[in-house]
């Protein structure tokens, strides 16, 4: 009860919501400006497997601080609240005074995957991994055998702790990110580290090809054989590349995003102890149509994501198909449906309904 309290605040809260709730509040310090903003994304998510729960919940509750000292350094801090817990997100020092070359240091996502890289105050759909509560077959990751699933379990994607360099010249923008590979707010485990490239062709003003590469470490146990215990521990490698494409841009008529990728299952062993090879391809397309009054614009969106854990083994993919619908009451405030539908090669459909409303800040 308590949760769907919240969740009808917010709702009632985002239909009234203010002009000045679009722009950021800005004070000073001692040694420097900040602007002060957030975000918070209430909830319901019901599945249709049987002993799954329906519940109402506080998905994302941010607040951010981007501060600025000078031309030359900027910083970001961004809390998340969700749950009742307090995790840390982006949290960096970002140096430089040209857009051609900057080098960030701290917590933040790292250079590879299109849809991990876009924020969730703009994507059209509500989880990018499309959970489905109740589900947990796919092979090394767990859940269901979508995209982001995938890039995000394996760890190529996501936000991580090290430092990044990114930069952009003409048509030409590249970013690239040197991390623990632990993941976000673990330390590191080891002496490696993981690292991931991006690099970025805009062909036109709507039209933006991408090709990305990500190295990520980690540790397994070496087994005796003749006890089959794990005597050891060693560090080994699993590698990811891809490439995307992005036509247009946010809440201005169509646009779309598609991305493929193709990578090692460091997850998913195979009869020999060898990583499993992954497959995955997803499309999400949508239209912005702008409204006038209360309700700003009307977003229809379709998603199509496909995820092989192991191209090797038969039958043991899915696919995911999500129709939504996306109401804009102001800027990125806004309420959206999402309907999940997960077809396994070999197993039953599921299906989960998400209602989601975000109040941007």
């Amino acid at each position: 009860m308590r949760h769907r309290q919240v969740f009808l605040t917010l709702l009632l809260a985002m239909l009234s919501v203010p002009d000045v709730a679009e722009s950021q509040i800005e004070i000073s310090s001692r040694a420097s400006s900040i602007q002060v903003g957030g975000r918070a994304h209430a909830q319901y998510a019901a599945s249709s497997v049987g002993d799954a729960d329906n519940d109402f919940f506080l998905r994302r509750v941010r607040l951010i601080a981007d501060i600025t000292l000078n031309d030359f350094v900027t910083a970001r801090v961004q809390p998340d609240f969700a749950r009742g817990k307090i995790a840390l997100q982006d949290v960096y020092v970002r140096l430089g005074s040209s857009s051609k070359f900057r080098v960030w240091v701290g917590q933040f996502k790292r250079a590879f995957d299109i849809f991990e890289l876009s924020s969730s105050t703009d994507l059209s759909i509500i989880e990018r991994d499309a959970r489905v509560e109740g589900i947990s077959e796919c092979s090394g990751v767990s859940g269901i055998c979508s995209y982001s699933r995938l890039t995000e379990k394996l760890k190529y994607a996501e936000r991580d702790q090290g430092i990044k360099i990114d930069g952009s010249s003409g048509h030409m923008s590249y970013q690239f990110t040197l991390t623990n590979g632990t993941g976000i707010n673990v330390s590191d485990e080891n002496d490696a580290k993981s690292y991931s490239g991006r690099l970025s062709l805009a062909a036109s003003d709507k039209v933006t090809f991408s090709a990305q590469v990500g190295v990520h470490d980690y540790l397994f146990p070496l087994v005796d054989t003749r006890t089959e215990r794990g005597v050891d521990m060693k560090t080994a490698r699993g590698i990811a590349w891809g490439a995307d494409l992005e036509f247009g841009t946010w809440r201005d008529g169509a646009h779309i995003q598609a991305s493929v990728i193709r990578g090692d299952n460091w997850k998913s062993l195979d009869s020999n102890q060898n990583e499993a090879t992954f497959l995955t391809t997803q499309i999400v397309a949508s239209y912005y149509s702008e409204k006038s009054g209360r309700l700003a614009g009307i977003e229809p969106l379709l998603r199509l994501s496909f995820g092989d854990p192991d191209t090797a083994v038969g039958k043991n993919a899915g696919t995911v198909v999500t129709p939504g619908l996306m109401f804009y009451l102001q800027g990125k405030s806004k309420i959206g449906a999402n309907l999940d539908v997960y077809s396994p090669q070999s197993g039953d459909t599921a299906l989960s309904f998400k209602v989601q409303t975000y109040l941007y800040f």
